[in-house]
């Protein structure tokens, strides 16, 4: 599988912190991939260090093959939305394309032109006159129509309304399909993740807990209750990622590749959310020097 981002150990310091540590992980090609990860995961420090706006303390990333922002060709194969969706409020949505069009050699005016019409922006109108969701889809406009191979976005429909945010990705979803893009998204919001993304990576302190095809790892993992048990009778197998207890029930979140026949089992099928917070909950279950499996006792 050809990588879009490659790292190998990457760490940024500030000072004596640490941002981001140790971290490996490649990014599949031709992929919608969701970010995740809770607030000082080195999500934002990951990306800004693809986009080349950062450089590693320690350690080695790729991107497409190449050294972020190393070069004229490089800065042009990769699009990127920051968190705030950056845009000149004093600018029109005018002078935005102009300026896309001087900045990226590959600038596609039609693309843009016809996008900023479709989404009914006045291109006399200033960007500080316009609403969170329209900026942010100027962004998306922008980042889209330097017609890059990758486009990477941080946050961009956090500070969003609902139906700002459905707008937005219905429209990113469309130009990952008509452009074919390869994007990652960084995100907190599950349900947006769900919506768009076909695979997923959980980063944490800095390291991967679970990445893999959304629909290969909602199939793996499943949902047991049954009279309360110790999770360590399970097969080998049966991966336990969470586990909890009631005094006659027990709960646990596996991930097997078999089949599990055990009539003990009501088996439960897994949402997107429940997989990620299990991850999220054994990772600090884990820093804080506990089991490895987070128990929950009720």
């Amino acid at each position: 599988m050809t990588a879009v981002i490659e790292t190998q150990r990457l760490g940024k310091r500030y000072g004596r912190r640490w941002a981001l540590s140790d971290c490996t992980l490649d990014i599949p090609a031709g992929r919608v991939v969701g970010l995740v990860g809770p607030n000082g995961a080195g999500k934002t420090t990951l990306l800004n260090l693809a986009v080349g706006q950062l450089a590693p303390t320690s350690g080695s990333i790729e991107v497409l093959g190449g050294r972020p922002a190393g070069g004229p060709a490089q800065l042009a194969k990769v699009g990127f939305v920051a968190q705030e969706t950056p845009t000149y409020a004093g600018l029109s949505v005018a002078d935005h394309l102009r300026l896309g069009a001087r900045l990226n050699p590959g600038w596609d005016a039609a693309l843009a032109s016809d996008r900023i019409e479709r989404l009914g922006l006045d291109p006399a109108r200033r960007a500080g006159k316009l609403s969170g969701g329209q900026r942010a889809q100027l962004a998306l406009t922008l980042g889209i129509a330097k017609r890059p191979e990758l486009l990477i976005l941080d946050e961009p429909v956090a500070a969003l309304d609902p139906l700002a945010r459905r707008e937005f990705l219905q429209s990113l979803m469309e130009a990952a399909a008509e452009h074919e893009l390869s994007v990652v998204l960084s995100s907190h919001l599950v349900a947006d993740l769900e919506r768009v993304c076909d695979y997923l990576i959980v980063l944490v302190d800095s390291r991967v807990q679970v990445a893999g095809e959304v629909e290969e790892l909602l199939a793996t993992h499943h949902l047991l209750t049954g009279a309360r048990r110790d999770p360590a009778t399970l097969p080998a197998d049966q991966h336990v990622i969470s586990a909890s207890h009631t005094g006659r029930q027990t709960t646990l979140l596996v991930r097997t590749e078999a089949p599990i026949h055990d009539p003990a089992w009501t088996i439960s099928q897994v949402s997107l959310e429940d997989l990620i917070l299990a991850y999220l909950s054994q990772s600090a279950d884990t820093t804080r020097g506990h089991r490895p499996v987070l128990e929950v006792h009720k």
